[in-house]
């Protein structure tokens, strides 16, 4: 017997579902940024495990969009898709810092039927009594989780914890993927992503967070790949001609990075 299904991530901005997620993977291809909501769609990612049954498991998580109140067409957009991963998924994670109120719990009980997991992240950053306190915080909905994990995205702690508690909730079926397979994004998605990452992490003073990446051009090869990307802004004055270049090395260093 083997099991699979799909989990959810969902959360408010910069509550560190990409960061989880390549985490679980130990390799990236989400993008993290300090910019609130830099996720635009769903992304999955598949990671397998065997439960303490020995029964091997096929976990198909999503990372999605923030959810947030704004009255812009993206932002409203990208809640769409988180809404729609959620509505079509098996297991939803519920990912929260562990500083933050309970404000977003409240809203996504409102939306989320599904059984779900309550996740305190970033709990590298608290103290052993706050940690505490935002778990009895969260008591009073112990019957509405099966089950809540404090861990530590960025510091790998008690992912381990969160795969095991997640595993009994999955239903019985044979996998969705082949085993050897991470994710279904194709490669210029991945690539995508990363050029969008570094945008926000060297050029977010000059370039808006509207900012989006068009491949023109991939090509492939053992030691380097060549892509030819399009920086796509809002407007004329931001404009400027330039290329990426992506060098495949054990670093993997970006080149001739212009914007």
């Amino acid at each position: 017997m083997t099991k699979a299904g799909f989990i959810a991530l969902i959360g408010r901005p910069n509550a560190g579902k990409s960061t989880l997620l390549n985490a679980l993977l130990n390799t990236q291809i989400a993008l993290i940024s300090h910019k609130a909501n830099a996720t635009r769609k769903a992304l999955k990612a598949i990671i397998p495990y065997t439960d303490q049954d020995n029964i091997e498991c096929q976990m198909i998580f999503l990372d999605t969009p923030g959810l947030c109140h704004s009255n812009k067409l993206l932002n409203r957009v990208m809640v769409q898709e988180s809404l729609r991963a959620l509505t079509g998924c098996d297991v939803a994670v519920f990912l929260a810092s562990v500083h933050d109120g309970l404000q977003g719990y409240l809203e996504f009980l409102k939306l989320c039927h599904q059984p779900h997991i309550v996740a305190l992240n970033k709990i590298d950053t608290a103290t052993p009594a706050q940690i505490l306190a935002k778990m009895r915080d969260y008591q009073p909905f112990a019957t509405k989780f099966q089950a809540l994990v404090p861990l530590s995205a960025s510091k790998l702690q008690n992912l381990e914890v969160l795969l095991a508690q997640l595993a009994p909730l999955l239903p019985s079926s044979s996998f969705y993927y082949d085993s050897d397979q991470i994710s279904d994004a194709q490669i210029k998605e991945i690539y995508q992503e990363m050029i969008r990452e570094q945008i926000f992490q060297f050029l977010s003073d000059e370039i808006p967070y509207e900012s989006d990446v068009l491949i023109l051009s991939f090509q492939e090869s053992k030691y380097l790949d060549k892509i030819k990307a399009q920086i796509i802004v809002a407007k004329e004055s931001q404009k400027k001609d330039g290329y990426w270049q992506k060098r495949t090395s054990d670093q993997k260093d970006w080149t001739g990075c212009t914007a």
